[in-house]
């Protein structure tokens, strides 16, 4: 395990980060990909949140570990490695760090993650923080969430061994989230269920169900369930936009 400031200086070094032209403060946006790693659809999103006004920092969570993408592919994807509930200490000291960087506002962080982006996401929200060991961080109660506004999470993978599944969130946390209702990895009654325990919470959930699959947004997949819809990501990437414009 790592303490909440190990696991910063690990990712630091690996953030790609963009800046709109002028003066910040600015708001920022952290972008946590999929299983995937980044893609040409993450920049599209980190370029559209820059042209309207916020910083973009994509967390490179498995660069960040020296781990190449097969590897990821083999490893991540399957679950054998790095579960959202461990991925969720990235989130936690992410969120907590970033507020360091120049020219960051720290009232105004939105979580952006995309599948098991959005699983971290997700599973940080179930943890109370207190104790030990929580999304393997040696001290979670030092993590500042505060100045998080908001969460847009493309297909959450909301499926086995997701702690949302099963688990109330600690805290509210008001998000939009993208169900399409293609998607080979959970079905509507799945996502409901998970998204009723961050109701519970009182968080305010906007939901946008997509006639598409798991990852329509990005190109070049040749897994046989997904197929990429360049007008449905037109649309994410509009409604991205309108979120962090309302946060």
């Amino acid at each position: 395990m790592d303490t909440l400031a190990e696991r910063w200086d690990r990712l630091k070094p690996t953030l790609a980060v963009r800046r709109p032209d002028g003066a910040g403060p600015f708001p920022v946006v952290l972008i946590f990909p999929g299983c995937g790693g980044v893609r040409e659809h993450l920049h599209r999103y980190a370029d559209a949140a820059v042209d309207a006004g916020w910083m973009a920092v994509t967390v490179e969570s498995f660069l960040a570990r020296g781990w190449s993408d097969a590897f990821v592919r083999t490893f991540v994807c399957t679950g054998l490695l790095l579960r959202g509930g461990t991925r969720a200490g990235d989130v936690m000291a992410a969120a907590t760090g970033v507020k360091s960087l120049p020219d960051v506002d720290p009232g105004r962080i939105v979580l952006a993650g995309w599948s098991h982006g959005a699983w971290a996401i997700m599973d940080l929200m179930t943890e109370k923080l207190e104790r030990r060991g929580e999304a393997m961080i040696v001290d979670p109660a030092n993590a500042d969430l505060g100045g998080v506004v908001g969460a847009f999470m493309p297909y959450p993978y909301v499926a086995f061994p997701a702690r949302s599944r099963w688990f109330r969130w600690r805290r509210a946390l008001d998000a939009l989230v993208i169900i399409p209702t293609r998607d080979h990895l959970a079905d509507r009654a799945v996502y409901e269920r998970a998204l009723d325990h961050a109701r519970e919470a009182g968080s305010k959930i906007e939901e946008w169900l997509v006639d598409a699959t798991h990852a329509f947004d990005e190109p070049g997949l040749t897994h046989p369930k997904i197929r990429h819809d360049p007008k449905a990501t037109a649309e994410s990437i509009r409604r991205f936009v309108g979120f962090l414009k309302a946060r």
